[in-house]
C-alpha cells in the first residue's frame, strides 16, 4: 500500500475588529439617576466614572459611554435602549463606527 502525503498549508488573516463609539444623547425626561444606573450596570462604570459621563450628556448634550468592537457595542447600547423603554424613559443612544 502507498501512503499518500498531503499537507496543506493554511494562512490565517487576522484583522482588527471594527470598533464602534457608544454616545448617550441628552433628553429632557430621562433622569440622571436612570442614566448612572444604566452606564454602571450595563456598561460597568463606576459610580463616579457614570456621574461624570451623565453631567457631560446633560451639559453638552452627548457623553460617549466606551469604545467597544462593533458587535458589543450594539449590544450594549440596545440593552440600555430596552431598559429604558421598560422604564418608560426616552433615551436615545447611538452606536458611530471608528474604522
Amino acid at each position: 500500500m502507498a501512503q499518500i502525503n498531503t499537507q496543506t498549508e493554511v494562512e490565517l488573516f487576522l484583522q482588527e475588529p471594527k470598533m464602534s463609539k457608544v454616545i448617550l444623547l441628552n433628553d429632557d425626561y430621562t433622569t440622571m439617576e436612570f442614566v448612572i444606573k444604566i452606564l454602571m450596570d450595563i456598561f460597568e462604570k463606576s459610580y463616579n466614572q457614570a456621574t461624570e459621563i451623565m453631567l457631560n450628556v446633560h451639559r453638552s448634550g452627548s457623553g460617549v459611554c466606551g469604545i467597544y468592537p462593533y458587535d458589543i457595542a450594539e449590544f450594549k447600547a440596545k440593552s440600555a435602549k430596552m431598559s429604558a423603554q421598560a422604564h418608560h424613559f426616552p433615551l436615545k443612544i447611538i452606536t458611530q463606527d471608528l474604522n
